[in-house]
């Protein structure tokens, strides 16, 4: 990307999508008179950023303008669209392929301990340099990407992908990408007309860290009863993304009842964690982090999720924050301010059999890719099946009208996983947050007590079945937000 960061500005994605040369905000093409502004017998309106159309005279004009001209004569092509196989906008610098075949990149995408492959992670071809990404709930819905991609695919159920009609250069752009994890790397080479693959998984990886990427700031909660910190390094967040608040980490602690409390010494000082209370208590504490992790306390603890907390947590999520609440942080929504209470039918039963069978909902694009994504993965249970340790049942059921389960039993009547776009009861196009309902434990021999110095209850390196379906809950509420019953679909191509 650095080869031509510094001599091309992206401005718009919409109706047209162009770069032009940086310093007056113009784009000079063959054939224009160029200038800031811009208007003329054939030519439109252009301000700062814009795009004129060959035929446009240049002249003063104002600021945010997009393109003009005559829409009848097509712009040309920019930068690594002209090495494309199907360009077609004049000026190209490759031919077209034999039998209509296309030039094309193949892989698997991996998490960043590059052992599990992911679904739904984008993969595109940029034609600019792409956006900074700034942490902090944000309202990220699906549509079009930074970087002007000019080529885009998604990972299938078993992480794989293939991304047609690639540019023919040296040194091509890539960036993978599932929400604010993000990684650009750089394919040295790509074989024209055939399909190139990419089998290094150190490389078609996401990033471990800040040094190889972008990372979405995550706050965790530590609890007695789920040693859920120990989940982030097994998928191989690097060590160094573990911090005190006011670090440059992008995963914060936060000490929850009966949890681990603080760093060991040759971690961070051996720094004790915040208080998960203050954390919790305040919208603009919460607002800071891209997603919040809660793990199970044992019991409801509703004494330390007050009413201005539970309110300041709505405040979070209906503001584009992301929420996983495991094992009784229920409470978050069965206690919380309406309409939080009406997204499951609340009843605490009695834990469920050790271990449990439990369904997974395929009636739902992205219900069947996980039944199909676990097997993929190693799972041990048959398709649409997955076998539970310390499963719970504090839920008999999730109401269809603002909320998705994912996986559930029918003997008895339960639910362990079930997800919610927020606002609730809001048109999904103003719906930008999501918040996971887990009645799962998900940690396979770890620890996570008062006693306990992170990472020494971290004792498993590998993930077991159940953690890899909160692997896979992890990354897609990090995603872009669409309703459930819609299948993802690649970032659209402006041309």
């Amino acid at each position: 990307m650095a080869r031509y960061a510094s001599t091309i500005c992206l401005i718009a994605i919409g109706a047209v999508s162009a770069l032009g040369a940086c310093g007056d905000g113009s784009a000079t093409f063959e054939g224009n008179s160029s200038g800031q502004g811009g208007a003329g017998a054939t030519g439109g309106s252009m301000g700062v950023g814009g795009i004129i159309f060959p035929g446009g005279d240049s002249g003063p004009g104002g600021t945010g303008g997009i393109v003009g001209g005559d829409a009848s004569v097509p712009r040309p092509c920019q930068n690594l669209e002209c090495y494309q196989n199907k360009c077609a906008l004049g000026q190209c610098k490759v031919g077209t392929c034999a039998g209509g075949g296309t030039t094309s990149l193949s892989g698997t995408i991996y998490d960043p301990a590059a052992k599990v492959p992911l679904y739904n992670v984008i993969v595109y071809v940029p034609n600019a340099p792409v956006d900074p990404i700034v942490n902090g709930a944000t309202c990220d819905r699906c549509g079009a990407i930074s970087g002007s991609p000019i080529a885009s695919a998604l990972t299938d159920a078993k992480g794989q992908f293939v991304l047609k009609d690639v540019p023919v250069t040296a040194n091509v752009p890539l960036v993978i990408q599932v929400g604010k994890w993000r990684r650009q790397i750089t394919i040295p080479t790509v074989a024209s007309c055939a399909d190139t693959p990419l089998t290094d998984k150190n490389s078609m990886r996401l990033p471990r860290s800040a040094a190889e990427g972008d990372l979405p700031k995550i706050a965790l909660a530590t609890g007695g009863a789920d040693a859920l910190e120990c989940l982030l390094r097994k998928i191989g967040i690097a060590d160094s993304e573990f911090t005190a608040e006011s670090g440059p980490g992008h995963v914060n602690f936060f000490n929850g009842v009966g949890g681990t409390a603080k760093y060991k010494n040759t971690m961070n000082g051996g720094a004790a964690f915040g208080a998960a209370t203050t954390f919790w208590g305040n919208v603009d504490t919460l607002r800071k982090y891209d997603m919040v992790l809660l793990s199970c306390e044992g019991q409801e603890n509703s004494t330390n999720k007050s009413v201005p907390a539970r309110q300041a947590m709505q405040d979070y999520l209906n503001t584009g924050g992301r929420v996983f609440a495991s094992h009784w942080h229920n409470y978050w929504l069965e206690k919380g301010p309406a309409p939080f209470p009406t997204v499951a039918t609340f009843k605490h039963q009695a834990d469920l059999a050790n271990p449990f069978t439990a369904d997974i909902d395929t009636s739902f694009p992205k219900g069947q890719a996980l039944a199909e994504w676990l097997v993929n993965v190693g799972g041990k249970s048959p398709l649409g099946k997955i076998s539970i340790n310390a499963a719970q049942h504090t839920v008999d059921a999730a109401n269809a009208m603002v909320a998705q389960r994912w996986i559930y039993s029918t003997t008895p009547t339960s639910v362990q996983y079930l997800t919610a776009n927020t606002p609730m009861n809001e048109p999904e196009d103003k719906q930008c947050g999501r918040v996971v309902l887990s009645d799962i434990h998900v940690s396979s021999g770890d620890t996570s007590t008062t006693s306990t110095q992170y990472p020494d209850g971290c004792r498993t390196t590998e993930l077991s079945d159940q953690e890899k379906a909160l692997e896979f809950m992890l990354f897609d509420l990090s995603s872009c937000v669409i309703g459930d019953k819609k299948p993802p679909v690649p970032p659209i191509i402006v041309k």
